[in-house]
């Protein structure tokens, strides 16, 4: 298997395993008055089971987001200088100006 393929997996289960602790947490805790809603809720099931996976596909893409930002810090080892470039130094640039004498009598004339 790919590593990037097997770095995904591992970072959506990890993602969703956040998401259940998170969720417990939220009915535990009785967060907005969450747990008697849900436990007095005849698709209590269901309500939990939705907040389990949307939270999980939040914490699994913020999850996957940061595990690829980092592995950029882990690749920039190298041992050189770090020069800046100048971006203010102005480029020449040769501009030849032509224009049609034939059109430009006529704009003129009035035609």
């Amino acid at each position: 298997m790919p590593k990037l393929i097997r770095l995904y997996i591992i970072q959506v289960l990890s993602g969703f395993g956040l998401s259940a602790l998170f969720v417990g947490a939220l009915l535990w805790f009785n967060v907005a008055n969450l747990w008697h809603l849900i436990s007095g809720s005849d698709v209590a099931v269901v309500a939990v089971i939705m907040l389990v996976f949307f939270n999980g596909v939040v914490f699994a893409g913020v999850q996957f987001a940061i595990s690829i930002m980092r592995m950029a810090d882990e690749d920039d080892t190298s041992d050189g200088k770090r020069q800046r470039a100048n971006p203010h130094v102005p480029a020449r640039v040769q501009v030849a100006a032509k224009t049609p004498k034939a059109r430009s009598l006529r704009v003129l004339r009035g035609r």
